[in-house]
């Protein structure tokens, strides 16, 4: 067993294992990508792999892909890399899609239909009616029109009858189904040549994922973040995970990541998107011990981004845009250093730069 680690251990590993510490990332080397990298918000997947050093602004159009996969969320791959990703981020079992589609499971099963089995009949459905582009409303209200009522519920504030959501969205790749990029609401299309693969390579595997960006880990952690059961999440348990302790606690890292996890201090400053990876730990308070912080990070509704500072949360920031200005605005949980506010600076202009804006001034509240 490795020594005793401390959460500055464990922040500094996931820094590298994310490679928030690069200044230049290639596509193929980008990790995060084989997990998936969040789209939600302007400054979403695109921006999350910018911070990372991938030069979004020389990709081609198709380099790219975007489909609902965990949690429902919409997430950024390598198209290339969708056949393994629809068959890494499937349910384990009937109990694992029965947890993941939450409460449309009980009318389903109340109807002899099980949670997989209903997935994969919304999915021939969509793959029937989506042979080009369609606007998601289209496409749920011609579901609803051809499906049977245990697949569908009352909208309250549509006023209409829908599809239940997650089953709708976690049926949608494989039916062979992304989303157009940059579409609000969002517009489904078919992926050309898709065929979901066989078998899933261990790089894909979403445990193994967690692991490696995301660990130090304990199972339910893991099933946390996938929305499944904690017994499934043992029941697929990587065979070369190794037992470490951080902060007095249990936890499991993949045995080829070990020794990274007393590397020292990541030195780098970033400004992170709201849904950004290195944020969806399920682990908040290794992340953010202070309670009133951790509410300012993780509100309800309407998450800021966060400052990065040699792995540790420094801070939050909103921007302000107008035309083409930018303003950032910012609360420091930290003191603000010369070095700091010059590094700040440089991130702050990289965002203007990635959004085609001019960045007009950094508005700091200590």
């Amino acid at each position: 067993m490795v020594d005793s680690l401390t959460r500055v251990d464990v922040l500094a590993f996931r820094t590298r294992a994310q490679g928030l510490d690069r200044a230049s990332t290639p596509l193929a080397e980008a990790t995060v990508l084989e997990f998936g990298v969040q789209d939600t918000g302007p400054d979403g997947g695109r921006w999350a792999l910018a911070v990372r050093g991938v030069a979004v602004d020389a990709l081609g159009e198709e380099a790219l892909a975007v489909a609902w996969t965990l949690r429902g969320a919409p997430h950024l791959y390598r198209r290339a890399d969708l056949p393994c990703i629809a068959a890494a981020t499937e349910p384990f079992s009937d109990a694992d899609a029965g947890k993941r589609i939450f409460d449309a499971a009980r009318p389903l099963r109340e109807a002899g239909i099980s949670p997989i089995e209903a997935l994969e009949s919304v999915a021939a459905r969509m793959r029937t009616l989506v042979t080009g582009p369609m606007v998601k409303g289209e496409v749920s209200g011609r579901l609803a029109e051809l499906m049977e009522p245990p697949y569908l519920r009352f909208c309250r504030p549509c006023q209409a009858t829908h599809l239940y959501e997650q089953p709708f969205r976690l049926a949608a790749l494989r039916a062979g189904l992304e989303l157009e990029p940059g579409t609000s609401p969002p517009v489904l299309r078919p992926v050309p040549g898709f065929t979901r693969a066989g078998s899933v390579p261990a790089r894909f595997d979403v445990i193994r994922g967690y692991l490696r960006l995301l660990g130090p880990a304990t199972p339910r952690h893991v099933a946390e973040f996938l929305d499944s059961p904690v017994k499934e999440v043992k029941a697929h348990w990587p065979q070369d995970a190794v037992e470490v302790t951080v902060e007095g606690e249990r936890r499991w890292v993949l045995a080829q990541d070990a020794a990274g996890l007393t590397a020292g201090p990541a030195r780098t400053t970033r400004l992170l998107g709201p849904y950004d990876l290195y944020l969806q730990g399920r682990d908040r308070p290794l992340l953010v011990g202070e309670q009133a912080r951790a509410k300012a990070l993780w509100p309800v509704l309407g998450r800021p981004g966060a400052l990065l500072v040699d792995g540790e949360i420094g801070g939050l920031w909103r921007p302000r845009q107008s035309g083409g200005r930018l303003t950032l605005q910012l609360t420091l949980w930290q003191t603000a250093t010369p070095a700091l506010h010059a590094s700040i600076t440089d991130q702050a202009e990289r965002l203007a730069a990635y959004r085609n804006v001019r960045l007009t001034g950094i508005d700091v509240e200590e």
